[in-house]
C-alpha cells in the first residue's frame, strides 16, 4: 500500500504578479508599436503576497512515498541516484505503511518526520539546492512536529478555519525548507503531474525528444545556420547570409553537447579564463593571439583583455576614452553603450569595474565563436550584423555607441549604416570611432575619412576631438549627436534626408534600414528630450516622460505601475528566489528575463554580480525604452523563433507569464527546446504562470530528465524552478535545412 503523507501548515512567502491574465487592448505606455496586440493583467496586489497555510507545494522526489510510486509507474524522469537509493525508499515506505495503520500517532512515525538529517534529500535526485535547506529552526521544527501528530479531526478543523490559523511570515531559511520538504502529491492542483501515475508517463511519450544532427553540432543557432535558406539567397553584398533566416517550424530537437563539457568557470574568474572543451576553437588565438584576444594554454582559454585597438589591456583603452571627453563619465552619464563588432568583447567585459553595461554583437562569421567566448566568459553578447534591417532595438536609448575596428563601411550607400546608429544613440549621446581612418594615411584610410567626415557633418554630428592612444598607437574621433534640429533644419542641402513623419523609428522587427534621420525630440514631455538621471538614481525613477495620465500595463496610472512592478519584484526576489528556490547564486552570471515589463525583476537583481538580458516579445507592451531608460538594456524577440545567441549561453532564465502566451500562437515543445538550448546544464529555469500550463512545462521538463527544485500554485497561478541535466537523447533527427 502506498500512502502520500500531506503537509497541512505551509507557511512561507511567495509574490505574485498575474501579468497575463486578461486579454483586451491597452493604452500605450511608450511610442508602441504593438497596440493592437498588447495585453490587460491584472493590477498589482498592494499585500506581501504571504502564502496561506493550505497552499499547495510540491517539492519533487523529495518525500520517499513519491519516490516509491515513480519506480513503480516506470517514470523515465528518475535518474539512477534513485535506484541507488531503493532500499532507504522500500524502508521508508514500510514506515509509512504502518504509520497510517497507527493513525499516524505511532513514536516511529514521528521519528521519521523529525529526522533533520540528509536522507531524504539524499533521495531528491530532483533538488539541487538540498543543501541548502537542510538547517531548520526551532519554531519550524515545532511546526513539523504539530503536523506529524495532528489527527483527522483536526486536519478538517484546519481544513474549515484556515483563515483564521493562517499566519504570515518572512521566507527565511527554515520557513522555505519546511515549504520544499512537504508534498501534497496527489490532493494538490498539479494532480496529473504528482500522481505520477500512468497518464504522467503518458505524458511523457508524447515528448519524444531527438539529438540534432546538423552542420554546426554543439554550436547550433536555428535562425542563424539555415544553411538551405542562405543557399538560395539572391545576393550577399549587404551581409544577407548573416542575418537571421528563420525556418518555417521551430526545431524541436535538442542541440549535442561538445565532448568533455563542464560546468563553465564562475564570474569574475571567466573574463580571464574558460574550459577549451566548452568552446574547443582555436582560430581566433591563431590570427589574433598577438593582439591579446584569446590564447591557447593547456586546457583553458585565456583572454589577456586585448582587442585589435587596445592590445595591451581595456581598461586603458577605456580611461583613455573618458580622458578624451570627461563628459562621457563612465558609470554616472553613461551607463548603457552599444559595441558593434566587439569581437571577443573584452571592452565590455572590463566596463563593469566602471558600472557600464555593453550591449556587444557581432556577427557568426569567419571570427569563429567570437560571441560564444564572450557569453561563456561571462560578458553580455548576440549574434548580430549590421546588414539590411534595422537592429532589434528601440530608437533613442543608447548612451555611447563604439566601434573599435568593427569593419563596418559607415560611408557607403548614403550612410545608411551610419544612420543607423544614429537612430538607436540618444540626442546628446557619442559615437567613439576607434579605426584606422581616424590616426593612419594609407590612400584608402583617407578617403574613408574624407569621405565620414562629410557624412557626420551631414548628420549634424559634432566632432569632439580626435585624440591618439599612444601605449597602443591607435587613434579614435568622438562625436556627439545633436539635442536639437536646429542643424537639421539650416542644412542647404536635404543629404541624408529626414525621415517621413510616418516612420516610426521604434519600428524595428524585420523592416528595412532607410539612409534617413528622424528629427530630435524637442518637447520636454518627450522620450529623448533629456538625459536620464545619474546612475544610480535612473534605475528606481520612473522615466519623466511616463505620464499619470496614460494606464500602465497592470491598470495603474503609469509612474505607480512601474513603481509597483519594482516593488513587487524586490519582494519576490528577496523573500523567495534568492533563498527559496535552492540555487546558488553564486555560480549565476548569465540570465536572460524571457518576458520583462518594466526591467523590474532585472533591477532586483542589481546587488549581485549578474546580468540581465531583459526580452520584450513582439506582442508584449512596447516598454524596452523604459528598461533603458532605467540604466537596463534588452532586446525585442518573437519566441515562436530561436534567439540570436549561442547554445548553452544562460545560467538562469525566468519566465513570467510567456509560456501561456507562446502556445497560443506556435509549439510549446519548440520553446521548450529553444530554452533547452540556451540553457547551461545546471541552469535554472524560473516559470510563473497559470496552473495548467506549469503543468505542461513541468511535464516536458521531466521528459527531459531535468531535476524539479521546487513547484508551487495558489489561486490557479502558479510557480515552478527546474534544473536543466546532461541528459542528451540517443535517438538523433537530421535537420535537413542545417546540413551542407
Amino acid at each position: 500500500m502506498i500512502v502520500v503523507v500531506v503537509g497541512v501548515c505551509l507557511v512561507g512567502v511567495w509574490m505574485f504578479m498575474s501579468s497575463s491574465t486578461a486579454p483586451g487592448q491597452l493604452p500605450a505606455v511608450t511610442e508602441s508599436k504593438h497596440k493592437d496586440s498588447t495585453k490587460v493583467s491584472s493590477q498589482f496586489e498592494d499585500n506581501s503576497g504571504d502564502l496561506a497555510s493550505d497552499d499547495s507545494v510540491n517539492q519533487e522526489n523529495t518525500n520517499s512515498n513519491t519516490n516509491q510510486v515513480e519506480r513503480n509507474t516506470g517514470d523515465d524522469s528518475d535518474s539512477s541516484e534513485q535506484n541507488s537509493n531503493s532500499e532507504s525508499n522500500e524502508s521508508e515506505k514500510n514506515s509509512n505503511e504502518s504509520e497510517k495503520n497507527n493513525d499516524s500517532n505511532s513514536d516511529s512515525s514521528e521519528s521519521e518526520k523529525n529526522n533533520d538529517s540528509n536522507e531524504s534529500e539524499k533521495n531528491d535526485d530532483s533538488n539541487s539546492g538540498s543543501n541548502e535547506r537542510e538547517n531548520t529552526d526551532d519554531s519550524t521544527e515545532s511546526e513539523k512536529n504539530n503536523d506529524s501528530n495532528s489527527n483527522e479531526t483536526e486536519k478538517k478543523e484546519e481544513t474549515t478555519n484556515k483563515d483564521e490559523e493562517t499566519k504570515t511570515e518572512d521566507l527565511s531559511a527554515a520557513t522555505q525548507s519546511e515549504i520544499l520538504k512537504e508534498t501534497s502529491a496527489q490532493n494538490g492542483a498539479f494532480s496529473t503531474q504528482a500522481a505520477e501515475s500512468a497518464s504522467e508517463k503518458k505524458s511523457q511519450n508524447v515528448y519524444n525528444w531527438k539529438t540534432c544532427n546538423v552542420t554546426a553540432g554543439p554550436d547550433y543557432i536555428p535562425c542563424l545556420d539555415n544553411l538551405e535558406a542562405i543557399r538560395h539567397l539572391h545576393g550577399r553584398s549587404h551581409y544577407e547570409h548573416r542575418e537571421r533566416h528563420c525556418p518555417a517550424e521551430s526545431p524541436t530537437c535538442l542541440v549535442p553537447l561538445p565532448l568533455g563539457y563542464k560546468t563553465p568557470i564562475k564570474w569574475p574568474r571567466s573574463r580571464e579564463q574558460i574550459w577549451y572543451s566548452n568552446i574547443p576553437h582555436t582560430r581566433l588565438a591563431a590570427v589574433k593571439g598577438h593582439q591579446n584576444w584569446v590564447k591557447v594554454t593547456g586546457e583553458y582559454l585565456t583572454f589577456p583583455g586585448g582587442g585589435t585597438q587596445f592590445k595591451n589591456g581595456a581598461l586603458h583603452y577605456i580611461d583613455f576614452i573618458q580622458n578624451s571627453v570627461p563628459d562621457i563619465a563612465w558609470g554616472k552619464r553613461t551607463r548603457v553603450i552599444l559595441d558593434v563588432g566587439c569581437g571577443v568583447a573584452s571592452f565590455g567585459g572590463y566596463l563593469f569595474e566602471r558600472d557600464v553595461i555593453a550591449m556587444s554583437f557581432a556577427p557568426k562569421d569567419e571570427h569563429e565563436a567570437q560571441i560564444q567566448f564572450a557569453l561563456e566568459r561571462g560578458i553580455p553578447a548576440i549574434s548580430a550584423v549590421m546588414g539590411t534591417q534595422r537592429l532589434p532595438f528601440p530608437s533613442k536609448i543608447f548612451d555611447v555607441v563604439h566601434c573599435a575596428r568593427c569593419r563596418v563601411p559607415w560611408h557607403i550607400e548614403g550612410g545608411k549604416l551610419l544612420l543607423e546608429l544614429n537612430r538607436v544613440l540618444r540626442p546628446g549621446g557619442y559615437f567613439v570611432w576607434s579605426a584606422t581612418p581616424v590616426y593612419q594615411n594609407k590612400s584608402e584610410d583617407v578617403e574613408i575619412w574624407e569621405a565620414m567626415s562629410k557624412l557626420t557633418k551631414a548628420m549634424c554630428w559634432d566632432l569632439v576631438v580626435i585624440n591618439n592612444d599612444k601605449l597602443n598607437q591607435v587613434g579614435a574621433a568622438i562625436y556627439r549627436k545633436p539635442t536639437s534640429n536646429e542643424c537639421y533644419e539650416n542644412r542647404q542641402q536635404n543629404d541624408p534626408p529626414l525621415c517621413e513623419k510616418k516612420d516610426d523609428p521604434d519600428a524595428v522587427w524585420n523592416v528595412q534600414l532607410e539612409a534617413c534621420m528622424h528629427k530630435v525630440p524637442v518637447d520636454e514631455s518627450a522620450r529623448g528630450s533629456k538625459w536620464p538621471e545619474a546612475w544610480p538614481q535612473r534605475l528606481e525613477s520612473p522615466p519623466y516622460w511616463l505620464k499619470t495620465s496614460e494606464v500602465g500595463v497592470y491598470g495603474k496610472p503609469a509612474p505607480e505601475d512601474f513603481t509597483s512592478d519594482y516593488d513587487h519584484w524586490k519582494r519576490v526576489v528577496s523573500k523567495s528566489y534568492l533563498s527559496g528556490l535552492g540555487i546558488d547564486w553564486s555560480s549565476v552570471r548569465n540570465v536572460m528575463d524571457m518576458r520583462s515589463i518594466y526591467g523590474g525583476f532585472a533591477a532586483a537583481l542589481r546587488d549581485l554580480k549578474v546580468w540581465v538580458m531583459n526580452v520584450v516579445p513582439l506582442d508584449s507592451p512596447d516598454t524596452l525604452p523604459i528598461i533603458y531608460e532605467r540604466g537596463l538594456f534588452g532586446i525585442y524577440h518573437n519566441w515562436c523563433e530561436s534567439f540570436s545567441t549561442y547554445p548553452r549561453s544562460y545560467d538562469l532564465l525566468h519566465a513570467d507569464h510567456l509560456f501561456s502566451d507562446v502556445k497560443k500562437r506556435c509549439k510549446l515543445q519548440s520553446l521548450m527546446a529553444e530554452v533547452d538550448r540556451m540553457l547551461r546544464p545546471e541552469g535554472k529555469l524560473i516559470v510563473r504562470d497559470n496552473v495548467e500550463t506549469v503543468a505542461e512545462v513541468e511535464s516536458m521538463a521531466k521528459s527531459l530528465n531535468w531535476k524539479i527544485q521546487m513547484t508551487y500554485n495558489k489561486d490557479n497561478e502558479g510557480l515552478l524552478c527546474v534544473e536543466k541535466t546532461l541528459w542528451r537523447p540517443t535517438e538523433v533527427e537530421t535537420v535537413p535545412y542545417a546540413i551542407e
